[in-house]
């Protein structure tokens, strides 16, 4: 394919010099909707409330702080820290000033931690005091200059570290006055590193174009205003929390931030849902399967009236979207990942095909369209077009201006592009298919594909099926070597506390004859729990590695 004529025309009489920053949004919010509600949960489990205006001043002052600390224009600052105020102040304080927010996953290894710390150069570290014990042993090996403790009580919390500051501590001896500089949009403000799926993470910097844009692009998937409240339950950290904690910055929506929390009390959750009048939250469909599933536990179940659920990750399960309807609760189906900031794909149903309900929920867990302007192709490996038939299946290939170009000083980098120049692609490892309009649906990893007798088998189809029955919490499966087929899918299952005991391996397979083949039946495997990864994603690579003997050793027996 020849690459396309790049024309450029007649000037324009517009300001397209003007930078698009990112402190920009908490400015224009502070200033327009200063009065709007920002409440954070402390470690008490009360709420402490803010607003816009109050939270620029903050920011202003952590302005002031950083550079106090000596952290200077693209100097990194690491960040290690649960969803609270002081994680939001941390995306404009540091950014505002021209510095990189390098956003750590704790639920990551020691060693991993240490090599972005490392491969970041990070300069300062900030940390919830929860995580001090993580912060420690990674100082022991980058020794960074100095550590910032993010912490509701008024002493510094004790610690090995020799250099440590505490946070409020830094704020209240810093002016509320900073006159923050206008930076040049292609600079780099914020850094995730994937979840390291293969070897170490990889680094995607994000410029503060790529961020304002994507904040306007996500109304595209909840038409959002000031007038709505946002539970940020997707870890801030992850893809600076799919972005919504910007979005809603720009609209000036009220923002809840539940600090730490964890599936064994899901009622803080929902308290917040119903006292906050929370109309948009998000999550993966593990978080929301969770859930959904302690609110058929209520004697008094609650009834949400204007409740829009994000949920992106994975596929959420064709009985979690009807369970949750039957609380209110919409659910809207994103797909991104880090390397596109994250939002790419949105599940737009375009009620004017007059669609059937079956048809409708089908397309309802579909991937969906392109939000605009991301621009997307999928490719056969070598390279043609496929067919919009809804079964041929290649790989997912997209393009945009919050899109990764390459990762940070990374070798890996030619491995997963194409192209140059204008005409460069990111190629996601994602294997799927698109219908007569447009809607993808991810059948698959490309490394999850189960090829068994030289046939291809979905590990993510059978997940849902499995999920659809009544009596099944979590699902996922996973292809492993066996001596005649090559490979074979073996099923993991959870299932819900009421049934355990009393649910058979031949219930399930029945249940499956009703959309597989006989021959794509898998081996099941019942568990009390499956292992998930930083991101809250089933561990498939875990179970494999596991697992990878475990037809190879039945017939040895056999």
């Amino acid at each position: 394919m020849m690459a396309k004529v790049f024309i450029k025309g007649l000037p324009s009489t517009m300001m397209d010099d003007f930078q698009l920053n990112v402190i920009n949004l908490l400015q224009h919010a502070a200033e327009n909707y200063g009065e709007r509600e920002i409440k954070s949960r402390k470690l008490d489990g009360k709420l402490e409330v803010f607003n816009y205006k109050t939270i620029y001043e903050r920011v202003k002052r952590l302005a002031n702080a950083l550079e106090s600390l000596g952290v200077k224009p693209t100097d990194r600052v690491g960040v290690l820290g649960f969803n609270t105020h002081r994680y939001f102040e941390a995306y404009f304080g540091i950014s505002g000033i021209g510095a990189v927010m390098v956003e750590m996953n704790f639920r990551l290894s020691s060693e991993e931690l240490s090599y972005i710390a490392k491969h970041s150069k990070v300069k300062v570290i900030f940390t919830d005091e929860q995580l001090i014990p993580i912060v420690e042993k990674v100082n022991d090996k980058v020794n960074s200059d100095k550590v910032v403790i993010m912490t509701d009580k008024e002493r510094t919390p004790s610690t090995k570290i020799s250099k440590v500051y505490h946070y409020e501590d830094l704020l209240k001896s810093s002016s509320p006055n900073y006159d923050f500089p206008i930076i040049d949009e292609k600079s780099a403000c914020f850094a995730c590193y994937t979840s390291g799926t293969t070897g170490m993470p990889k680094g995607v910097y994000y410029s503060h174009r790529a961020i304002v844009l994507h904040s306007m692009a996500v109304i595209q998937a909840v038409p959002v205003n000031t007038n709505d409240a946002l539970l940020q339950l997707v870890p801030m950290f992850h893809a600076n929390g799919w972005g919504w904690p910007f979005t809603a910055t720009m609209v000036g929506a009220k923002q809840v931030f539940p600090g730490q929390y964890s599936l064994d009390n899901l009622k803080l959750i929902i308290d917040l849902l119903i006292n906050e009048n929370i109309t948009i939250s998000n999550g993966v469909p593990t978080l929301w399967i969770a859930i959904h599933n302690y609110l058929l536990s209520l004697k008094d179940k609650p009834k949400f009236n204007n409740l829009k659920v994000l949920i992106g990750g994975s596929e959420p399960p064709l009985a979690l979207i009807r369970g949750l309807r039957e609380f209110g609760i919409e659910v809207i189906h994103g797909y991104g990942s880090t390397e596109t900031t994250p939002l790419s794909h949105l599940n737009i149903i375009k009620y004017y095909l007059g669609l059937s309900q079956e048809e409708y929920e089908e397309l309802k867990s579909k991937q969906g369209i392109p939000v605009f302007p991301i621009q997307r192709k999928i490719v056969t490996p070598d390279g043609r077009d496929i067919p919009w038939d809804n079964k041929t299946i290649g790989e997912l290939l997209e393009r945009g201006p919050w899109v990764v170009k390459e990762y940070y000083n990374d070798p890996r980098t030619f491995e997963s592009f194409i192209g140059e120049g204008y005409e460069i692609w990111w190629k996601s490892g994602n294997a799927v298919t698109v219908d007569q309009y447009g809607y993808i649906k991810i059948a698959d990893r490309l490394k999850d594909l189960i090829k068994s007798g030289g046939e291809w088998i979905s590990s993510v189809d059978m997940e849902n099926f499995l999920m659809a029955h009544p009596k099944v919490l979590e699902a996922t499966v996973v292809g492993v070597p066996h001596p005649k087929w090559q490979e074979r899918p073996l099923a993991f299952v959870v299932v819900k506390p009421e049934y355990k005991g009393n649910v058979t391996k031949e219930e399930l397979l029945e249940h499956l004859l009703k959309r597989l083949a006989k021959w794509q039946l898998p081996e099941i495997i019942f568990t009390d729990s499956i292992p998930k990864t930083s991101t809250g994603k089933f561990d498939k690579k875990l179970l494999r590695e596991h697992y990878k003997e475990y037809f190879i050793k039945r017939e040895i027996i056999e």
